[in-house]
């Protein structure tokens, strides 16, 4: 491959049903690119008539999640108070900081009546001096986000900056996350605007011209400082997730739901959720608990 470092095919989970989880993010061939740390793809899923997703009451520590959705709704409850769905094209990001604790849930209006979901969700490493910074919350309306759109190529800048185009989102690091839509046959050039890049297939096929043809479902991972054009091979559209930034400032473990720069943080927030020392959801009495063997945390890159 001349441009390409890796490519990733993520594996599928079934988390109950039906319902099916693609992690693209850590892999053995790549545990993060630029600051994400993490990268699942929900669905595509139909929930029948009562049923919905319930992801309960769990901690983050010295990391960010952003959930970015493609159709559907999830309803975000957190430690600090915030009440918040989000729908496609908006932007949920949470700083976790030094504790924060969330739960992600299918609102019951919609639960009643049956509802899909297509989505991905990241973990962003925060750098050490932001690691114990106060968690926050951030929800940034779709309207709100800059937005390209010339020749059959439209774009929106999810979080960080992008082809000159920077979101209101408050990031911790030099990074991008751009949602790109190619309709057949268009094409753009993916600058190296950063040290690491990746782009994630959502929908349809993205020609990488001399390293070939890509399906949705993959990551392909660019090599450092590497320019590339997409293009849209057809006969339908192309949907990709291009996301990466500078590399982080040492090492990250990565443990359960909690990702931080040493494993005594790691080693602490676990002993902190066992002993009930989070702060609470308000209004959720239930959570998930802290796995029996964890393992030691894994160490990225």
């Amino acid at each position: 491959m001349h441009d390409i470092e890796i490519v990733v095919v993520p594996p599928t989970h079934d988390l109950g049903d039906g319902f099916k989880v693609r992690r693209a993010l850590p892999s053995r061939q790549r545990r993060m690119v630029g600051p994400f740390v993490f990268l699942d793809q929900m669905g595509p899923h139909v929930f029948q008539p009562g049923q919905g997703l319930d992801v309960r009451p769990h901690p983050h520590v010295c990391l960010a999640t952003v959930t970015y959705l493609f159709s559907g709704e999830i309803l975000h409850r957190d430690s600090l108070g915030s009440v918040q769905p989000i729908k496609p094209g908006e932007v949920n990001w949470m700083t976790a900081g030094r504790g924060i604790v969330h739960s992600e849930r299918t609102a019951s209006e919609r639960r009643s009546q049956g509802s899909d979901l297509f989505g991905l969700q990241c973990w962003v490493a925060l750098p050490r001096a932001s690691e114990e910074s106060d968690p926050g919350f951030a929800h940034i309306d779709a309207e709100d986000l800059p937005f390209i759109e010339d020749g059959g190529v439209s774009a929106r800048v999810v979080a960080g900056s992008y082809w000159g185009k920077k979101a209101p989102v408050p990031t911790h690091s030099d990074m991008f996350y751009v949602d790109l839509h190619l309709q057949a046959g268009a094409r753009i050039a993916m600058p190296a605007e950063y040290h690491e890049q990746a782009l994630y297939i959502v929908e349809g096929q993205l020609d990488l011209g001399r390293d070939g043809v890509f399906e949705a479902g993959q990551l392909v991972v660019l090599k450092p400082k590497t320019e590339v054009i997409l293009s849209a091979p057809g006969p339908g559209p192309t949907r990709a997730m291009l996301l990466g930034g500078e590399p982080m400032d040492g090492p990250r473990y990565l443990s359960w739901n909690f990702v931080a720069s040493s494993e005594d943080r790691i080693e602490q927030a676990r002993q902190d959720w066992r002993n009930g020392a989070f702060p609470q959801v308000l209004g959720e009495t239930e959570f998930i608990p802290l796995p029996e063997t964890p393992g030691r945390p894994v160490r990225y890159p």
